[in-house]
């Protein structure tokens, strides 16, 4: 529990030393709903470019809808003053799929989501680094099912890797989650009934 409480501590002391700069940051979101209130807070203190690389998402119809939410979302947040950018990945199915290979019966919350969690974080401190940005970070802490924990070691394994910084947080923490779920009722976003892969279609959702 010590090491969850300590994610946003780490969050205000970092940006405590930004002043009047606003860093440049590549924010995955896993959808629309989740990263309402992350961008709303990370607007306020960052550049933020919001990445779309979702390859666990089943099937392709379910990736364009999310796409298309993700788009309203950030439209209807800059109305409100709080501004990002995007960047999209194409449904890139094959690069999932190889490499959750033996973990299909695995449980939801199991060792096929941290490789799922693996897979989508890497490509994202690639592409930061790559593109420029000196951080990098994600939208999945804010939900309830994600471990945070396993979420940051992986962020800091690969911000090790890549050279970019990692932004700690948790996202649920004060009210994140719940404030996120205010923003997609105002702006009458599509939220999903499952997490994303096939695997978890018919089960619960975020």
């Amino acid at each position: 529990m010590a090491n969850r409480e300590q994610f946003m501590r780490k969050f205000d002391k970092l940006i405590a030393e930004f002043g009047e700069e606003k860093p440049s940051i590549l924010l995955h979101s896993c959808c629309g709903p989740c990263s309402s209130a992350v961008i709303e807070l990370l607007a306020k203190y960052f550049d933020v470019t919001v990445l779309w690389y979702n390859p666990n998402l089943y099937p392709r119809e379910e990736f364009e809808k999310r796409l298309e939410t993700q788009k309203q979302l950030i439209e209807c947040l800059e109305k409100d003053g709080s501004k990002a950018k995007l960047m999209e990945c194409e449904w890139r199915c094959d690069d999932y799929f190889p490499r959750v290979k033996g973990l299909e019966n695995e449980p939801e919350e199991g060792k096929r989501c941290i490789e799922c969690f693996r897979i989508r974080l890497e490509e994202t401190a690639k592409i930061a680094a790559e593109k420029g940005f000196r951080w990098f970070c994600t939208t999945l802490t804010v939900s309830s099912r994600k471990d945070a924990v396993v979420i940051n070691a992986i962020g800091r394994e690969f911000a090790e890797k890549y050279g970019v910084k990692w932004l700690p947080s948790e996202f649920r923490k004060r009210e994140g989650n719940h404030r996120s779920i205010i923003l997609s009722e105002k702006y009458g976003l599509y939220r999903q009934e499952y997490c994303g892969c096939v695997f978890s279609m018919g089960g619960k959702g975020e």
